[in-house]
């Protein structure tokens, strides 16, 4: 099962022009509705506006030698390893959610493009690597679901309490929960719940990448340029020159005022 290319042995159902035409699909969803998301809530203007502010602000100037290497270390630290994350078991399940869909996606592309039949013979790497970020994610989106999303005891909140922002993190486990089950239905031959798991894996994938607008997804683009840009102006001094809100007090650091514990 684990060797076997899935979409190569389904190119004698669906051509495999069909398949390729959706995986383009799928990025035009995701690089509109990234631009969307961007439009909608101006995080692009926010972000230009919040530079421009600090260029003003800094006090060192930083050389470029200084920006490349601040972008290898956000490379290396935020983006690579999660460095942000004071929680040792999320970092873990982000790790293993972030490395799963990379391995997850890049592997589908290869196969779908590369070898789409069965005449091209797939290495059997790639539907190993394919199967591995699969189940890496499941791990790891699971694990925060059901245990570090939230905190029962603290917040009383329950695993089935959904939100839309939850839209990302659950269309992306349904997406390779599908498509694992998919895959063993089809190695074991069972033609009924391998069609019926091929449909909830292109659903639940379609409401991934087309659902962008609506859910986190467009998150993991902004996050290293975030990143980036505090490392900067940390080092150019502007950082500590920025003022407080107007609405946080400075004592809590909290958009809301506080009393003193009374006791009785």
């Amino acid at each position: 099962m684990i060797t076997i290319n899935p979409f190569s042995e389904l190119s004698s159902f669906i051509p495999p022009i069909a398949m390729q035409s959706y995986v383009i699909l799928m990025v035009i969803f995701v690089a509109g509705g990234t631009m969307l998301d961007m439009a909608h809530k101006k995080s692009a203007k926010y972000f230009f506006q919040n530079l421009q502010k600090a260029k003003k602000l800094a006090t060192n100037e930083v050389s470029s030698g200084e920006k490349v290497s601040i972008a290898f270390k956000t490379v290396t630290n935020e983006v690579l390893t999660s460095s942000e994350f004071c929680s040792t078991k999320r970092r873990a399940s982000h790790l293993l959610t972030m490395y799963g869909f990379l391995l997850f996606v890049i592997t589908t592309v290869i196969m779908i493009f590369n070898y789409p039949t069965t005449s091209s013979i797939t290495p059997s790497i790639l539907p190993l690597l394919w199967h591995i970020g699969a189940a890496m994610l499941c791990v790891g989106g699971y694990w925060f679901w059901f245990f570090i999303r939230v905190d029962v005891a603290a917040d009383g909140n329950k695993w089935y309490r959904v939100i839309r922002a939850d839209l990302f993190v659950l269309s992306l486990l349904a997406t390779c929960s599908f498509a694992l089950i998919w895959s063993y239905f089809q190695a074991s031959g069972i033609v009924g719940w391998q069609t019926l798991f091929f449909g909830l894996f292109i659903f639940s994938s379609t409401i991934l990448f087309g659902g962008v607008l609506w859910s986190k997804f467009a998150h993991m683009f902004f996050k290293p340029a975030a990143a980036f840009q505090k490392r900067i102006t940390k080092a150019d001094g502007s950082r500590e020159n920025l003022p407080e809100p107007a609405d946080r007090p400075k004592q809590f650091g909290l958009g809301i005022k506080r009393e003193a514990p009374r006791h009785y």
